[in-house]
């Protein structure tokens, strides 16, 4: 049964992960509040033709940035290179880096040449400065990918196995390369722009479409926030596929990067954005691919995919910043600069976040490897020869669980290393016991102290006879063990197996004073077996019933068919004897186990008979037990897989 995640281990690890993330979030939230003067308004920039690569520059920066600390070399470079005057502020106009050096400096003029928003992108300006490559539809930066962004180790796999796909490329003889986008992941580029040559080959390109925990995670997010939004509408969730688009994949897109393809369901165009931070949800810009009209609710859909895709990348990129470009030797404004205060603010908060997280993994990992300690050191004590030995149980989450399963599993080695001791000495008595008779009686020959007669004979006959049955009994337990007990099933009619059977104990019993009958109805219930494996395993069963039955008794054979109608055939053997005690009735099919413990062995039997059972019903399928009542008798009842008569 699976845990509730509130007690398992799963879940108290999950519990501190988000402890730690929210004190992240909230620590970033309030570095973000003390380092940003006010609220920031949206707006919407003009075209910037000539300084078009000035904008995309600084685009770049804030789609890889969360804030505009240190923008000030980048400013300065791009200044010196264009020969111009390059400065930013907040939509309030509050001073994030300015070129200008010349304390005389005219003021900045009233009108921003270009709003520089990541998630707003003056298509215009953008193409410009990309050499005509243009942006996504949806007017959002594609270097903008925040949580889609990869970590190291992830990019580094992906980028290991897109090296293999390129190699299997090549030696197919298509030319290709690796191209690693703005999130780190990377994709395989085929030279000429022709991805169906690599259809007909056996690179598979599609490992590298799979997305990562990550980027999973971050897609699930999006959905949810796009879902809100329809919701609002009185519109029904979708659910998006890696490539933003909704209904069936049909590209091999990540998420974050857009690809050439297009999905299933295209995403319909735009409507005119005013303004880019206050635009309503259904104005919002659609994503990633080109777009087309199909009907007014994949519109809604893709103003909701744009809308939380804005809502999901506002905490990873800069805040819109106004952009002045003018002549060089402008007026000096005062630059940006954190204050000893706030720098003193982000260390200290910083220093918390860090103690709290190693704080909390130290105890959470404490607890978990404590248990895990205890049972590496009995596991290798038990590796060693040792005692087996039960190491403590902490609770009942996973680690506790496995503790109890190691407990058991100490607990059946010790019983089952206590049965192989006594098998081996059980096995050892039994065949020494003949073996010593023969031989004593080849010596005597041998010493001229007993004559090779008849009897003589006899007797050595009789002890071989039984250690070749013992032999026999030892191989069908090994075989049945092995799984290589050969079976040949055929239909059988029950009644006359159970008659053929008493038929060949009938001389037995007679001398033992015992009436052996058979009850079976004719015909007999359906049943498919092997006849002789089945009359072995009945008639070790009448053979102990027999033994243990006294003079007057009255041992039964009986067959039907179960009672619910499943085709299960019930074969019981049942005696009027001394019966069996209730604390030994779990032990009659352990081998070379006897009810009473003075019984010789001509008398009491090898102890594999009821084993031998247990072993050949097993291997058709079925079951065995036994129910008896001290001084009144024992029952032996075998389940076997009938044959179910078809319905019409």
């Amino acid at each position: 049964m699976r845990l509730p995640l509130r007690r398992s281990l799963l879940g108290r690890l999950l519990a501190v992960s988000a402890l730690v993330a929210a004190c992240s979030v909230a620590a970033t939230a309030w570095i973000a509040v003390q380092t940003t003067s006010g609220a920031i308004k949206q707006e919407q920039g003009q075209n910037l033709t000539a300084d078009a690569r000035i904008y995309d520059t600084l685009l770049d920066y804030a789609a890889r940035n969360p804030t505009w600390d240190g923008v000030g070399a980048t400013v300065r470079e791009l200044a010196r290179e264009s020969g111009r005057r390059v400065a930013l502020t907040t939509q309030g106009r509050q001073p994030l880096a300015d070129s200008a050096t010349a304390a005389t400096a005219p003021a900045l003029p009233p009108q921003a040449s270009a709003v520089v928003d990541p998630l707003s992108v003056d298509t215009v300006l953008a193409a410009r400065g990309t050499d005509g490559q243009g942006t996504a539809a949806d007017r959002i930066d594609p270097r903008a990918v925040g949580p889609f962004r990869l970590s190291g180790a992830d990019s580094e796999t992906l980028r290991r196995t897109a090296d293999d796909k390129v190699e299997c490329l090549n030696r197919a003889g298509i030319a290709s390369d690796v191209v690693v986008g703005a999130s780190g992941r990377p994709r395989v580029q085929i030279v000429g722009n022709d991805p169906e040559r690599a259809l007909g080959t056996r690179c598979d390109l599609a490992a590298l479409d799979t997305p990562t925990r990550s980027e999973q995670k971050a897609l699930d997010a999006l959905t949810e926030l796009a879902d809100a939004c329809l919701k609002r509408q009185g519109r029904e969730g979708v659910q998006l596929n890696s490539d933003l688009s909704w209904g069936d994949p049909a590209s091999s897109t990540v998420p974050g990067e857009p690809g050439p393809l297009v999905p299933r369901v295209p995403l319909p165009a735009p409507a005119p954005v005013p303004t880019p931070r206050e635009a309503p949800v259904e104005d919002a810009a659609p994503s990633v691919v080109t777009p087309e009209r199909t009907g007014e609710n994949d519109r809604a859909i893709a103003s909701c995919v744009s809308a939380a895709r804005s809502e999901q990348l506002s905490s990873y990129v800069a805040s819109p910043a106004l952009l002045f470009i003018g002549d060089e030797g402008g007026a000096t404004l005062p630059g940006f600069d954190l204050s000893p205060a706030n720098t003193a603010r982000i260390a200290g908060a910083a220093a918390l976040v860090l103690a709290l997280t190693v704080g909390a993994s130290v105890f959470a990992g404490a607890r978990l490897v404590r248990p895990l300690h205890a049972l590496t050191g009995a596991a290798q004590r038990m590796r060693d020869g040792e005692q087996p030995e039960s190491v403590p149980v902490s609770g009942d989450d996973e680690v506790g669980r496995l503790a109890a399963a190691f407990n058991d599993m100490s607990a059946h080695r010790a019983r089952l290393e206590e049965q192989r001791k006594a098998m081996v000495s059980d096995v050892a008595h039994e065949l020494r016991t003949p073996l010593s008779n023969i031989r004593g009686w080849l010596e005597a020959a041998q010493d001229g102290l007993a004559d090779p007669d008849p009897a003589f004979v006899s007797s050595l006959l009789e002890e071989a006879v039984l250690l070749q049955h013992i032999i026999d009994d030892l191989q069908d337990l090994a075989a049945a063990d092995a799984g290589v007990l050969r079976l040949h099933p055929e239909s059988v009619e029950i009644r006359e197996l159970l008659s053929q059977v008493a038929a060949a104990h009938q001389a037995r019993a007679e001398n033992a004073g015992v009436t052996l009958a058979v009850t079976a109805t004719a015909p007999g219930p359906a049943l498919r077996a092997d006849p002789v494996r089945l009359r072995q395993a009945v008639g070790n069963l009448v053979s102990n019933a027999v033994r243990h039955t006294p003079d007057g008794g009255r041992v039964t054979l009986r067959a039907y068919a179960h009672e619910e109608g499943d085709g299960t055939v019930l074969v019981e053997v049942a005696d009027t004897g001394s019966g069996i005690p209730p604390e030994d009735l779990p032990h009659v099919f352990d081998r070379f186990w006897r009810a009473e413990k003075s019984r010789s062995r001509r008398t009491g039997g090898s102890g594999l008979g009821l084993a031998i059972v247990r072993k050949l019903v097993e291997a058709h399928g079925g079951t065995v037990d036994a129910t008896s009542v001290e001084g009144e008798g024992s029952t032996f009842v075998l389940r076997l897989p009938g044959t179910t008569p078809s319905g019409p």
